[in-house]
């Protein structure tokens, strides 16, 4: 039998999938669109750390009755402690802690304020080295020092030259023991009598 002559219906069908056909060709070709490559956020640096300066003193292995406290705050009345609230006590790199010649460091201060700080130290201190370098501060720095109850007290206040804040050191020296306190703009009433009560009770 002769072929039979597509009818234009079924022309028109073929020529329209003959279309999709094609389009879905060219749409495989054509190139997928760019992806912005993620980005790596930039870690913040830590803020630096600078532990606060301490001045020196001659610590050491001391004959001594007096045993050294055994953390910061037992040597505090609960006043001195309220008017400390909010202030960290030995902040990771602030210098805190127990040294190797056994004396307590405490550091009572925000990490980077270095100009607001609180530091005392309670160790073992020969006689002779000892008496010696609060003569020292008597005679070269200016420091006033006198004998209350069984000990040798030295003081000194002072202004910073630079921001005009309240700076000053007091040392008592007893028994083998001295405490050292060292501030800056930080002075809670009553501190290093504090230390000396819970050192020395009375009786």
């Amino acid at each position: 039998m002769p072929a039979r002559r597509p009818t234009p219906l079924a022309r028109a069908v073929t020529a329209a999938c003959a279309g999709l056909i094609a389009l879905a060709l060219t749409a495989g070709c054509a190139p997928e669109p760019s992806v912005p490559a993620a980005t790596t956020p930039t870690a913040t640096p830590a803020p630096e750390v600078t532990p606060p300066p301490i001045a020196a003193f001659p610590f050491g292995q001391a004959a001594s009755t007096t045993p050294l406290p055994q953390d910061c705050e037992s040597i505090l009345t609960e006043e001195i402690l309220d008017s400390l609230e909010g202030i960290p006590l030995n902040a990771p790199g602030m210098g805190g802690g127990i040294r190797p010649d056994s004396s307590r460091v405490c550091v009572w201060a925000h990490p980077g304020a270095a100009m607001t700080r609180l530091v005392t130290i309670v160790g073992y201190a020969p006689y002779n080295p000892a008496m010696d370098a609060l003569n020292a501060l008597s005679t070269d720095d200016g420091y006033l020092c006198y004998r209350p109850d069984e000990g040798v007290r030295c003081e000194k206040a002072w202004t910073d030259e630079v921001l005009g804040l309240p700076e000053g050191r007091t040392l008592y020296y007893r028994d083998g023991v001295l405490v050292d306190t060292q501030y800056a703009n930080l002075a809670p009433r009553g501190y290093t009598t504090a230390v000396i009560q819970a050192l020395w009770p009375a009786g």
